[in-house]
């Protein structure tokens, strides 16, 4: 199986992203991907919860994922939508960042809320609180594709071993993390948590990502790491996207993950133990 990891820059506006994400998509089709995956907050990019509640829509209502749907249909491929910004019916009016696959065939095969909040301050004049306007997903998803088990995540996720043994115990082959990483930690730690959860795994880590500065008509600007990365089992980073939007594809062998796991079995080799204290 061939993937197509997008590397694109998406604004504060869904309407207007449409015809740059559909674009991205159909070009990583014409370069032979029969599962194309797209990276976190495809459809929004936003630091504003207000001008949010004002353009994103519900599940059931987003032409995001509509038009998402129309092409994986159209091409016949695999489809990772890395996520989008939802309105639910939260009394809170919290939004979801979910992440779905669906099948050539234009149904959703599975969704996945991110777990874990992005609640951090990078430096003085970079602060998170996404858990102020996201809710929390609180279930892992392994979904079955005719090419593999895809483990499901989303950004944050990453630095979370747990998650990441939990789905590869559970049969993943790939695991996917699609992101829109703040550049001072993409600079720090994006490659090497990507390789350290491949390795630990034995699994393809795909990581589809924004990249660059986000235009905004509402709030602050975003700026985003960009360097959507392909992760073989053993670890060796198969494609490196850079800072520009753009794509890369890279070949899925599922022979490199049993070799993997054959060679470094660790993960059969859980033992039970005392906490500390």
């Amino acid at each position: 199986m061939r993937a197509g990891l997008l590397q694109i820059t998406s604004s504060d506006d869904p309407q207007a992203n449409l015809p740059m994400i559909r674009d991205a998509v159909r070009r990583a089709v014409a370069g032979g991907a029969g599962f194309v995956l797209t990276p976190e907050v495809t459809n929004c990019v936003s630091s504003s919860r207000t001008h949010q509640a004002q353009v994103l829509s519900l599940e059931e209502d987003d032409p995001t994922l509509a038009m998402l749907r129309e092409e994986a249909a159209r091409a016949g491929v695999w489809l990772l939508v890395g996520s989008l910004v939802l309105k639910t019916r939260d009394p809170d009016g919290r939004f979801a960042n979910r992440s779905f696959l669906i099948s050539p065939g234009g149904d959703i095969v599975a969704r996945y809320d991110k777990i874990h909040m992005f609640d951090v301050e990078v430096s003085e004049t970079e602060t998170y609180r996404e858990s102020a306007g996201i809710r929390p997903g609180d279930r892992a998803v392994l979904a079955a594709t005719p090419f593999a088990a895809v483990g499901m995540t989303v950004c944050y996720d990453i630095r979370f071993p747990q998650l990441y043994r939990a789905l590869a115990q559970a049969g993943a082959e790939v695991l996917t993390v699609p992101a829109a990483f703040s550049p001072v930690t993409g600079a720090a730690h994006w490659e090497v948590l990507l390789r350290a959860r491949a390795i630990e795994t034995g699994c393809y880590v795909l990581a589809p990502a924004q990249t660059g500065t986000h235009p905004a008509s509402g709030g602050r600007e975003r700026r985003t790491w960009g360097h959507a990365m392909a992760v073989a089992p053993w670890g060796e980073v198969l494609a490196d996207a850079g800072t520009e939007p753009g794509l890369i594809h890279v070949d899925l062998d599922l022979d490199a993950v049993r070799s993997a796991r054959a060679r470094v079995p660790s993960l059969r080799h859980d033992r039970p133990w005392d906490a500390p204290g």
